[in-house]
């Protein structure tokens, strides 16, 4: 159902507005989230890179927290656990594992390009709302000083 905005008052397009401001807020979050976990998978299929023969029995630290390392010697250089989600990680090998970073990758991109041309379809439509607004406030400042002027007279 299309709706004409100059048929709107003042009070419902500012509620229209907020609504739209509130979609476009949200939408721009969910695009961020997705790139912060996109990211995450990046930089975990290229750490993959790391595990080559020649890097078997070197010395490394392991993350215990964000900013807490401890002393440990890279044994195995040819399988990984991934964390698949809610706790639970498998055993895969390098390759198996770069494999499912990529399909991870490529479902987040895709995710966000379906969401990004709902943001500007919002966005749009919010810088629709404003330009009848302030149309809407043009017209009613000349009726005001239009008024104002004849009272005088």
């Amino acid at each position: 159902m299309a709706v004409n905005l100059t048929e709107l008052s003042l009070s419902q397009l500012e509620g229209l507005k907020t609504q739209l401001e509130q979609e476009t807020e949200f939408l721009s979050s969910s695009i961020a989230q997705l790139k912060v976990v996109q990211t995450k998978y990046v930089e975990a299929k290229d750490s993959l890179n790391v595990l080559k023969k020649s890097n078997e029995g070197k010395e490394l630290l392991v993350p215990l927290t964000s900013s807490m390392y401890v002393p440990g010697t890279l044994n195995d250089v040819e399988h990984v656990l991934v964390d698949v989600g809610t706790g639970y990680f498998v055993e895969k090998n390098v390759e198996d594992s770069k494999e499912f970073f990529k399909r991870k990758i490529d479902f987040l991109t895709k995710q966000i390009e379906k969401v990004q041309p709902a943001l500007q379809e919002k966005h749009a439509m919010k810088q629709a709302v404003v330009e009848v607004m302030n149309m809407k406030l043009q017209q009613l400042h000349s009726q005001q000083s239009s008024q104002s002027g004849t009272t005088k007279a």
